[in-house]
């Protein structure tokens, strides 16, 4: 009777113990299932575009594999629009079940989605999206950047105006929606920090289609006009800025020349100064070969959007083999995520802050005509540029974020 029960235990242990192992082996076997958010219709598409082609040259390069699990990627069109970007997050993480989310491209869709995100819990790698407040005054801990928060280039480029090129008086003209008044108010910022005055704000329809009544109104008597200009609106407003015999120098936000744009352009784009954490024109071997694997695939070179994608998952790549492949643990996987060490990649070495956004290089780049094409040289490199520049934290957290309002324009002219 003992030694019966003894062995129906042992049996049923067994049993039991057989069974665990077809589970525990096929959570290991199954796909790491990303979500990607991106744009193909509207004035975001061509980032949309280069979104994708960063994403896919990244995941063939590693045969579609990381940590060993196959890698299955779902994308989704969000269309640009915010609600729509919402519901096609939650389809991929209610009907997908992706282990996490690559995306999307605009701030308003990033801002649409963060409620969303919080409370499923699910970790989210924006490649573009560069709403400031995701990553300072109300940080998501679901949430890191592979791309640079919206002001964190144009701080630089508001210190260069006044420094380098010695300007005293800049018109601004931007999109009017969160990423145009963010990269906007961070220009303002240091630039008058620094002894300059911006004369003249004026913030144009993301989706204009002239912008003729909006150049009409530009004042010339500026040493250089910046403009803040995502997706093709950059090239656009660069043509026409031309085409109405504006001179005056352009500086710009680093998606406003983009090279994912040059590649369109002519000589209107020619002595265009941005500020970008990326620029093709990086003289190292690491980025010449990125280069050169980009324009193998696509014909083209990279740009903002191209290397954010990329560049996402890399960081991505680097957290699922902190965790082993095991991304089913949320909290593990989060954590590494968010400290992933030292992330190399063609920009150069960067980390993420405490609230996860890269402290990176910041590069002053100018269009030049170089073998043929336009391409983003770099003139001056600032190192291990934080989201706050050079203010402290704690004071920076304490004002409103960048916007239509903050920081004040005390320099306006009529």
């Amino acid at each position: 009777m003992r030694v019966s029960t003894l062995r129906r235990t042992f049996i049923a242990a067994s049993v039991l113990a057989v069974a665990a192992v077809p589970a525990t082996l096929n959570a290991q076997s199954e796909p790491i299932r990303i979500g990607f958010l991106t744009v193909r219709s509207g004035p975001l598409a061509a980032g949309g575009k280069q979104m994708e082609e960063g994403i896919n040259l990244f995941l063939k390069e590693r045969n579609f594999t990381l940590a060993g699990r196959k890698v299955e990627l779902t994308i989704a069109d969000t269309g640009g629009n915010p609600a729509l970007a919402k519901t096609k997050t939650q389809e991929l993480v209610e009907r997908n079940k992706v282990h996490v989310i690559i995306g999307p491209l605009a701030a308003f869709e990033a801002l649409a989605i963060d409620d969303y995100i919080r409370q499923t819990r699910t970790p989210i790698v924006s490649c573009s999206a560069a709403a400031e407040d995701l990553t300072q005054r109300k940080p998501n801990p679901w949430f890191v950047r592979s791309a640079a928060s919206s002001g964190q280039p144009n701080h630089a480029v508001g210190e260069y105006a006044a420094k380098n090129l010695g300007y005293k008086r800049v018109a601004i003209i931007a999109d009017d929606f969160a990423y145009g008044h963010e990269t906007a108010a961070a220009f303002q910022r240091v630039f008058e920090d620094n002894g300059g005055k911006v004369v003249q704000r004026i913030f144009t329809p993301l989706a204009v289609p002239d912008y003729g009544s909006f150049l009409t109104q530009l004042k010339t008597n500026v040493d250089a006009v910046y403009a803040g200009f995502a997706g093709a609106n950059g090239f656009r407003f660069l043509r026409q800025y031309r085409e109405y015999g504006l001179k005056m120098p352009v500086l710009g936000s680093m998606t406003t020349a983009d090279e994912g744009i040059l590649r369109t352009m002519g000589d209107e784009a020619l002595g265009v100064v941005t500020g970008g954490w990326y620029a093709a024109g990086i003289d190292t071997p690491d980025n010449k070969k990125f280069v050169a694997a980009v324009n193998k695939e696509y014909g083209a070179d990279p740009g903002y959007y191209t290397l954010g994608a990329y560049s996402a998952g890399v960081l991505v790549e680097q957290a699922v083999k902190m965790v082993g492949g095991k991304v089913e643990d949320k909290d593990a996987f989060m954590k590494a995520l968010r400290n992933p060490g030292t992330v190399h990649d063609a920009r150069g070495e960067w980390k993420l802050d405490q609230y996860g956004n890269p402290v990176m290089p910041i590069y002053i780049r100018k269009v030049e005509r170089r073998g043929g094409k336009l391409v983003n040289t770099v003139v001056q490199t600032y190192p291990a540029v934080s989201q706050f520049w050079k203010y402290d934290p704690k004071q920076f957290l304490a004002n409103p974020v960048y916007s239509r309002d903050f920081p004040p324009a005390k320099h306006l002219e009529p």
